[in-house]
């Protein structure tokens, strides 16, 4: 099965079986949950269930959890939502949604029940409700009175015991999030904005809200059986020029773990609708990227965003028992490896041991991440495959292959069918940045090419007055501006003569016979 990559690193062997545990724990989540990647659409739960692919202002794509490259005494959360934003789809951009309550929950000691919740909720504002724009002029900054669109949104730390809240605490109220990037005349620097929605709060946990590039690679071809059957549809970056909602929030590693001897802490995200009567309704779920795309079968797929870590167990038959390495088998004959999967259960619900698994854990699907394992210098996209034991899956960075990596192990890294099976996208179409919030800028909705004739920073306006001059005019023109002027002539005349057969059609029925 192409294309195949060789992929030898110092430690690779003995961190093979580590990571090919960890992998299925980490978003492969089961076993062959990502040959091919996600689900029905997009990136890690981009569209994975029915229900939830008909709402998207509540479908959690991807989470990530690393500790912070720059900042390594704290971790860094990257949470997204709505998949495939297409960066030109005004004039109604996209909002994060005022009926919902996006949580990032914390698991510091293993058993399966978030100790702590990091709650988001959103307000939109609209100025100028007589327009149809998102802005009405150049916007410059947040405040701008020209952003006629904006949201702002509370973020509540909830410490919970036995699933009940014990404390909650204000860390931001009214934070303003980064808007939709139009374009360069809407917004001619939009890095500016995006410093502005950058927030520390007085707890010492910094937050960023608002539009970014999504930063899932990989080919979603997949779903076409498998690449088009043969292999012929791989190496291009679905997700290119596609842009998310993005949620990132960093926190002192003390904030979240049970301690310094203790500092593994699972992670996972949450979406709560509000109903009709006004109560909420947990509607998407996300840990391990890949887990409701490919492992779970239709049947399962709703109830497992409905359900809590703890309930887990009732999706073991999906890990034991996967459906992909079969389909794989059927179309490229490489035989799957025998079942039930056993070598990927103790992964997949408990973390690695002696990397991530904590002291007598409940399994429990949650993305783990050992907060005590120092950020890489150079870090590896297969992560702990490659001997780099700071990424997947322990925790997930943004540069982490979770494709190559889950394919792998789904295909028997764990049980001596070494591999190096992958979809020839080994990395994002743009950089991440160095600082917070990391994920990269969003593209740009007016990014198109410049109309013929043009030049890059030229105003067109005049040319497009030039071209409305008539033909023969003294200002002169070249010969597209004479056909667009013979053109409009030629409409002119057409219209007269039209009319001039209707006024005669209209005299003959208005003659007696």
């Amino acid at each position: 099965m192409t294309p195949l990559f060789s992929r030898s690193g110092a430690g690779r062997s003995g961190l093979v079986t580590l990571i090919c545990g960890a992998l299925a724990a980490g978003g492969l989540a089961a076993a062959g949950v990502t040959a091919l990647e996600p689900g029905a659409a997009s990136a890690s739960s981009h569209r994975e269930a029915p229900l939830i692919s008909g709402t998207p202002q509540y479908d959690n794509t991807d989470l990530y959890a690393f500790v912070s490259p720059d900042k390594p005494d704290t971790t860094t959360i990257v949470a997204d939502w709505i998949p495939f934003e297409e960066p030109a789809g005004g004039p109604n951009f996209y909002t994060f949604a005022d009926d919902a309550q996006y949580d990032l929950h914390i698991d510091s000691n293993g058993d399966a029940q978030g100790d702590s919740v990091f709650r988001y909720t959103f307000t939109t504002h609209t100025k100028n409700k007589d327009t149809f724009l998102y802005n009405t002029g150049a916007v410059t900054n947040l405040a701008d009175p020209d952003l006629n669109i904006t949201q702002t949104y509370d973020l509540d730390l909830i410490r919970t015991k036995n699933g009940h809240e014990v404390s909650r605490t204000k860390l931001a109220d009214d934070v303003p999030a980064a808007p939709s990037n139009v374009g360069k005349a809407s917004m001619p620097d939009y890095g500016k904005l995006r410093s502005q929605a950058v927030y520390k709060t007085a707890g010492g946990t910094t937050t960023f809200a608002g539009q970014a590039d999504d930063p899932f690679f990989l080919d979603l071809r997949v779903f076409d059986l498998l690449y088009g059957g043969n292999l012929s549809e791989v190496g291009r970056d679905t997700l290119k020029g596609y842009n998310v909602n993005t949620i990132a929030l960093q926190v002192p590693n003390d904030l979240i773990r049970e301690s310094s001897h203790q500092p593994v802490v699972g992670i996972w995200s949450t979406t709560q609708r509000r109903n009709a009567q006004g109560y909420y309704t947990q509607v998407s779920r996300l840990g391990n990227p890949l887990v409701n795309e490919v492992v779970n079968p239709q049947k399962d797929k709703d109830k497992f965003n409905a359900s809590q870590p703890a309930y887990d167990a009732q999706f073991l038959k999906n890990v034991t028992n996967p459906e992909l390495p079969k389909l794989i088998e059927s179309i490229y004959k490489i035989k799957a490896p025998a079942e039930p999967r056993n070598d990927l259960v103790d992964v997949f619900l408990k973390g690695v041991k002696g990397l991530n698994q904590p002291p007598n854990g409940k399994p429990s699907e949650e993305l783990r991440l050992n907060t005590s394992i120092k950020p890489s210098m150079h870090p590896k996209r297969l992560g702990v495959l490659d001997g780099d034991n700071a990424g997947f899956p322990n925790g997930r960075r943004l540069t982490d292959d979770v494709i190559d990596e889950a394919l792998q192990v789904v295909e028997g890294e764990l049980v001596g069918s070494k591999n190096d099976l992958g979809d020839a996208v080994d990395k994002n179409d743009k950089h991440f940045e160095k600082y917070f919030p990391y994920v990269a800028e969003p593209t740009a909705g007016s990014r198109g090419r410049l109309a013929k004739g043009a030049t890059a920073g030229a105003d067109v306006r005049s040319q497009l007055g030039d071209a409305l001059q008539p033909a023969g005019s003294s200002t002169g023109g070249s010969g597209d501006t004479m056909l667009i002027a013979a053109s409009a002539a030629s409409g002119a005349a057409g219209i007269l003569l039209l009319g001039t057969a209707f006024a005669w059609w209209r005299r003959r029925l208005q003659r007696a016979y």
